[in-house]
């Protein structure tokens, strides 16, 4: 749910600051092979500076600061033309702070080092992967999974599972590349953002720029890009979409002389099935690709194939992208005899039947790794026992259940986790009698079923245990954030008035970065309606009113937020009882409204009041 979720939103993003159109043609012009030599127009624009803020501003890294100190709190107060102009003129003469190198542990005990630029790096970061983002999708490799929109480890889990499934490719070969992101080659990089059709020298100057940014403590970078930069997943998939490519086209996107193409019953076009049973006839190698960021695995059907290729792409990687593997954690795989790890799952295959089918569990690193968070919140629990840490117990329960729930064996791996996870739980917090137990409408819905569950502080804790097998569900390759039919599949937009959007668009220079936001999120949620009488929103009689105001300590966030007509504005804060009189028959007169409803507005008008510091008014019914 929380991955859908995503997905609208930041097609929604796109819709608030009506620039959605301007990536579709960026799309459309990479997919025709165009390249683009004025890209920073597009990446200084006003709307585009003002998505990045958006797009960036619930990030829990927003909340981190930089070498400068600053986190996105110290952009939330200043207004938007005020920011606009900044990040514009910083982009005429780019020149990137340092940045902030900190060390986060590794499931294997390792220590990954992240790169944290200051937070108006990263925003000029996040403009420039908003324009770059649509021309390499337009380029990418379909069975390439990680950092792109849409797509997720469970849809790299699911291809992988095809193939064994379906296409009975038994053989599986491991690449792991040392130190990927810390060892790209920077020339390399450029070339190939060239020939995808980027072509833009003043971008490419500051891209650069990035690219060599100065670590904190380490200096100048010459090569890699630094894991915690808001555009390095991009670049990285950029650097191996070339792999991708000449993987795929030793089979699965061969250009044969003749046409093999049928049309099948629905009306579709079939390209391949034909294709295929003809190359398979010939001396050529079937081998297919699935890449999640630098994890991937390549399939083919024979021992003796898997080792050319696994030879083939040790090679490559070190003459084209002079990039290393590890021979000690590369290898060739049989899954039928053995098991493959990907993604924090195992994988192998087994007899049911007449069939030969992929099984998976989680692997040791991640039992082990799920322990230790469970009983870390535990140990949290026991010392703060609220709530508030109750839920977040449970939501670290769900998202575990959530991401490994596609293993065929979860229900063993969960039932092992939870015998050892539950007597942490008993010894360290024991239920207090006569505790009322609440169990919330998740809990019901997931969880109904099972009546063996524990309690803290009258909350039902998820059972750990209680997780099935749901199959995995293959990537709809139609689906795409840059074409009208592509988002339909995923996103419905919302129809409000464009003019309405417009003028906001236009009138909110002056306000706070966060304010014109937020006034914009309104307008869409409140579906360009009147929060409190329901009415259409008229341009030049409408207002934004902040429900707690700023004199007692009210601020520019959302909740606070509400946007109404100018009447029902002026009677919220009027004190005046003839002034109140005229505004309530204004409202009622000029909305046709009935006594019976003027009572239920002027009791949210009432609501307003009181958070505003105003009293209660009352309307006497004819």
């Amino acid at each position: 749910m929380t991955v859908k979720l995503e997905k609208k939103q930041l097609l929604r993003n796109n819709e608030y600051y009506d620039i959605q159109q301007k990536y579709d043609e960026l799309y459309h012009k990479s997919k025709n092979n165009e390249s683009f030599y004025n890209l920073m127009n597009l990446i200084m624009s006003d709307n585009n500076i003002n998505l990045a803020y958006r797009n960036i501003k619930t990030n829990k890294g927003s909340i981190t600061s930089g070498t400068d100190g600053m986190t996105i709190d110290d952009l939330k107060t200043i207004s938007k033309l005020e920011l606009n102009r900044k990040i514009q003129n910083k982009f005429k003469n780019y020149n990137p702070k340092p940045v902030r190198r900190v060390e986060i542990p590794k499931p294997n005990g390792k220590m990954r080092p992240l790169g944290i630029p200051c937070i108006e790096d990263r925003l000029i970061q996040q403009c420039i992967k908003q324009v770059l983002e649509p021309i390499c999708e337009a380029k990418f490799h379909k069975h390439s999974y990680g950092f792109r929109p849409n797509r997720s480890t469970h849809h790299a889990i699911a291809r992988t599972q095809y193939l064994i499934n379906r296409s009975k490719l038994y053989y599986c070969v491991d690449i792991d590349i040392k130190g990927f992101f810390d060892n790209i080659n920077h020339n390399k990089l450029i070339k190939q953002l060239w020939s995808i059709g980027i072509k833009d020298k003043t971008l490419i100057k500051i891209l650069i720029k990035i690219l060599k940014s100065e670590v904190e403590n380490i200096g100048k970078q010459n090569k890699g890009t630094p894991q915690g930069g808001i555009i390095s997943p991009l670049l990285s998939n950029v650097v191996l979409n070339e792999l991708d490519w000449w993987i795929s086209d030793q089979w699965e996107s061969f250009v044969t002389k003749h046409d093999y193409s049928t049309l099948r019953s629905n009306g579709q076009i079939d390209q391949n099935t034909n294709k295929y049973s003809a190359l398979r006839k010939s001396k050529m190698k079937e081998i297919y690709i699935v890449r999640y960021a630098d994890d991937f695995k390549l399939f083919c059907k024979d021992y003796k194939t898997a080792q050319k290729i696994y030879i083939a792409v040790k090679q490559w990687l070190k003459e084209r992208l002079n990039l290393d593997i590890s021979d000690e954690k590369s290898k060739i795989t049989n899954v039928r005899k053995g098991k493959t790890e990907f993604l924090e799952f195992k994988l192998w295959a087994t007899n049911k039947g007449n069939k030969i089918v992929c099984n998976s569990n989680m692997t040791d690193k991640a039992k082990k790794q799920v322990k230790e968070n469970i009983k870390k919140q535990i140990k949290v629990l026991q010392k703060d026992r609220t709530a508030k840490q109750a839920n977040k117990l449970n939501s670290i329960i769900l998202g575990i259940h959530n991401y490994y729930k596609i293993a065929t064996h979860v229900n063993l791996d969960m039932t092992e986790i939870a015998y050892e996870v539950n007597r942490t739980f008993d010894n360290r917090l024991k239920l207090r009698k006569k505790e009322k137990i609440y169990r919330s409408e998740v809990y019901e819905k997931l969880y109904g079923n099972y009546t063996n569950h524990r309690s803290v502080v009258g909350i039902a804790i998820f059972p750990i245990h209680g997780c099935t097998t749901s199959p995995t569900m293959n990537f709809t390759q139609e689906i795409c954030n840059y074409t009208k039919n592509g988002r339909n599949l995923i996103h419905r937009k919302v129809n409000i008035s464009n003019k309405l959007i417009r003028h906001m668009l236009n009138n909110t220079n002056n306000d706070s970065i966060e304010l014109s936001d937020n006034k914009i999120s309104l307008a869409y949620g409140q579906r360009g309606l009147c929060g409190v009488t329901g009415n259409s929103l008229e341009i030049g009689n409408f207002e934004c009113h902040h429900k707690k105001p700023k004199k007692l300590g009210g601020m520019d966030e959302y909740k606070n937020l509400i946007l109404i007509n100018t009447e029902v504005h002026k009677l919220i804060h009027a004190t005046n009882e003839i002034t109140i009189d005229k505004y309530v028959n204004e409202i009622k007169n000029k909305n046709k409204i009935i006594d019976l409803d003027i009572n239920k507005i002027l009791k949210k008008v009432n609501t307003l009041r009181v958070k505003a510091g105003n009293f209660e008014i009352k309307y006497e019914l004819n």
